[in-house]
């Protein structure tokens, strides 16, 4: 926490972000019976304390603008649940009861926060995936781009999303239909 505020502080003073998106996140995949201690605890200190660091640092200076949005990148596996990745399941599972509790508090100060849950995206985390597998149980029969996952964000942190907050929103190509 304490190199979050000393980073975010002195820019605070400068000036106030209207948006916070919060997408720090990485894969440690393993079965829970074989997880090491620092594979879940990583996992989870960069998805959890992460948004715990950086929104905590900079919530209260947006409060008191009374405006802003909070986006925060989960995924279908924080929906879902995905074998061999309890420990990235639960970190954006968390995620996902963090905006939604988040979205309750700061409502009335007129901060909307939101998440975004994308699926198999064209990054570096698909890459060493058997697509060949996996695009046939995709509807649209592709994977996303990180293109389409941005829109999401941009239209979010718009004036168009002014009634919208609490939500979960997937960009997965039909992959996931919660």
């Amino acid at each position: 926490m304490a190199q979050t505020e000393a980073v975010l502080k002195p820019l605070l003073e400068e000036a106030v972000p209207f948006a916070i998106v919060n997408n720090a996140g990485f894969a440690r995949d393993t079965l829970l019976a074989m997880m090491a201690d620092n594979e879940w605890n990583d996992v989870l200190d960069v998805h959890l304390g992460g948004f715990f660091n950086v929104t905590r640092t900079v919530l209260p200076q947006m409060m008191r603008k009374r405006k802003g949005r909070i986006v925060n990148i989960v995924s279908t596996s924080g929906q879902t649940g995905v074998a061999g990745q309890v420990n990235y399941s639960t970190a954006k599972a968390g995620l996902i009861g963090a905006t939604r509790s988040l979205a309750a508090e700061v409502a009335k100060r007129k901060i909307l926060v939101n998440a975004v849950s994308p699926g198999f995206i064209e990054t570096e985390m698909i890459e060493d995936l058997p697509l060949e597998h996996i695009v046939p149980m995709i509807p649209l029969g592709r994977v996303g781009k990180a293109d389409e996952v941005a829109n999401m964000v941009d239209f979010l942190c718009s004036d168009k999303s002014s009634y919208i907050t609490g939500q979960v929103f997937s960009v997965n190509g039909g992959a996931c239909m919660p």
